[in-house]
């Protein structure tokens, strides 16, 4: 068995932060054009690059892992997968 996790899984937290990163750029350009105001944009520049991080981090947390390690969801059922 494979003890060192594969690229992907060392990879994955810095996807999340980017996509985080992403989304709260976006957030902090669309206050600072609409209200003009350096100060507000950065707050909600940081506002959204916590809940943001946050809400990817508990989705990767529901979806779980994925591959050949991933059980089969059919035979785990009580009864068998013929049931």
């Amino acid at each position: 068995m494979n003890a060192q996790p594969s690229r992907r899984e060392r990879f994955r937290p810095l996807e999340l932060i980017g996509l985080a990163f992403v989304v709260a750029i976006f957030t902090g350009v669309v206050v600072l054009i609409t209200a003009r105001d350096i100060h507000l944009a950065v707050i909600f520049f940081g506002g959204a690059f916590v809940v943001a991080l946050v809400g990817l981090a508990m989705l990767a947390l529901v979806a779980g892992p994925i591959g050949p390690d991933q059980p089969d969801a059919v035979a785990e059922r009580p009864g068998g997968p013929h049931t």
